[in-house]
């Protein structure tokens, strides 16, 4: 089954089937690909976020999370940007995407969680990502929440 995004505007979730709004702001992102309730995503972009260049069109599920890395190299490795990380069921592609402000944390939660029990980060390296690690809950926890108070507990 191919996921319905088009390639500008409001789209239909492949995974979950709820209706998307692309608006910037909704979302705070200029290329929405992915949907804020289920996080699946759609192979859409070849070379960069928003090209559209794909011919691929298969449906991606977020397998994990990790931190945009940073031009400055001053800054702590725990203050980057939290991103998804996506793998695409057809053909095996990985992707990086923004988290969205419209994202549903509790899912975004379960994702961090799933990547835990299922060990991604191999996989990942070996793509040259680096996913989150339980040890890095509270780096998460700050993303989400604002404070490292309260670290989220690691099934």
């Amino acid at each position: 089954m191919r996921y319905n995004a088009s390639t500008f505007g409001d789209f239909k979730c492949g995974h979950c089937h709820a209706m998307v709004s692309s608006s910037h702001f909704l979302s705070g992102v200029n290329n929405r690909n992915h949907c804020p309730y289920c996080l699946w995503s759609c192979h859409l972009d070849l070379y960069a976020a928003g090209d559209r260049l794909s011919a691929c069109k298969g449906r991606m599920r977020p397998i994990g999370l990790t931190l945009k890395i940073s031009r400055n190299k001053y800054q702590r490795k725990s203050s980057g940007e939290l991103m998804l990380i996506h793998q695409c069921v057809d053909c095996e592609a990985f992707s990086i995407n923004r988290i969205a402000a419209d994202d549903n944390t509790d899912t975004i939660l379960a994702v961090f969680e799933a990547s835990i029990r299922e060990q991604i980060h191999v996989l990942c390296e070996l793509n040259g990502i680096a996913a989150l690690r339980p040890e890095d809950s509270y780096i998460l926890h700050k993303q989400l929440y604002g404070s490292f108070e309260t670290p989220i507990p690691v099934l």
